[in-house]
């Protein structure tokens, strides 16, 4: 009966899951300004139209992060710059990038989030202030995403609970339901399937309604995998990572999420009211390696640039 998941490509390539097919469909990817600039043409390697988050790291001028995004805006992508709020000083400050972003590159949508900095160098801490300020609404943001952790948050938490992190969900909820531009949760990335699910079904229990775009790793290097799940706390799934390490023989090999996106998959075919709606992927081990897995594995497969210009 599985084969009945999978059909063949035309260009002779490995059998499509289905399944996985459906579930990668408007997928979105995380880039940088540094890491944007190796890359000569984003439409050689991504479908038009998809989402494309620009992290904001700290100490990166936002000149730069708006030049990105007036370039993938340009190239016909849909542009999603982070606003973390514990690097943002003033209302103002945040008005002032709101106003470049809109001025010079259209921008409509928005990752908030806290940011990864211990110490705020202002007035915010949280991504429930800037939303406070009424500047997206005002500014006229078609669609706001906030941060979801299926594995949890000890920066929030630091007992290893959920009860915060649970109170700032609920929040947001509330928010969403008075704001007219569309809200979702993009998470942490993790690498097991079953947490994620557990998390989700918890959020459904728990009336917390916000689409879930789920982080994923894209193919990398087993030891740069660990190293950011560290950085990142990422929780119980890096077990599946370090089980992999102690296998002599995929050691060397690059790690590819196809084990955890196929299970998901799974289940959102099983159960089409899970709460996961897209996939969004962190390219650890560079942008064009995974929009390629991407492409082999069903995702829709960019159209040459020279094809766009005629």
């Amino acid at each position: 009966m599985a084969l009945l998941n999978f059909r063949k490509r035309d260009d002779g390539a490995k059998p499509v899951n289905h399944e996985v097919e459906s579930f990668l469909q408007g997928y979105s990817i995380e880039v940088m300004p540094r890491t944007a600039e190796k890359v000569d043409d984003f439409r050689e390697i991504l479908p038009e139209g998809t989402r494309v988050y620009i992290a904001h790291i700290e100490g990166t001028p936002i000149a730069d992060m708006v030049a990105t995004a007036r370039r993938l805006n340009a190239e016909g992508y849909k542009v999603m710059p982070h606003f973390p709020a514990r690097i943002i000083r003033d209302a103002a400050e945040l008005e002032n990038w709101i106003a470049m972003y809109q001025g010079e590159a259209d921008v409509k949508q928005a990752l908030l989030l806290a940011g990864g900095v211990a110490q705020p160098v202002g007035d915010f801490h949280s991504s429930m202030q800037l939303m406070e300020t009424g500047l997206f609404d005002k500014a006229g943001f078609e669609r706001l995403h906030v941060a979801g952790h299926p594995e949890g948050n000890r920066d929030i938490d630091p007992d290893g609970g959920d009860k915060a992190v649970m109170d700032a969900l609920r929040w947001k909820q509330a928010f969403s339901e008075r704001t007219d531009a569309q809200m979702a949760l993009a998470t942490q990335f993790a690498f097991d399937a079953r947490p994620i699910i557990a998390w989700s079904d918890r959020l459904a229990a728990e009336g917390i309604a916000l689409p879930i775009h789920i982080g994923i790793a894209g193919p990398a290097k087993l030891q740069t995998l660990i190293k950011f799940a560290i950085a990142c706390g990422v929780g119980p799934s890096l077990k599946v990572l370090q089980k992999r390490a102690m296998d002599v023989s995929k050691l060397l090999l690059p790690y590819e999420p196809t084990d955890v996106i196929a299970e998901l998959a799974a289940h959102k075919a099983a159960n089409p009211g899970f709460n996961i709606e897209h996939v969004h992927f962190f390219p650890l081990g560079g942008i064009r390696t995974n929009a390629q897995w991407a492409i082999d594995n069903g995702g829709a497969a960019a159209v040459p640039a020279a094809q766009t210009q005629g």
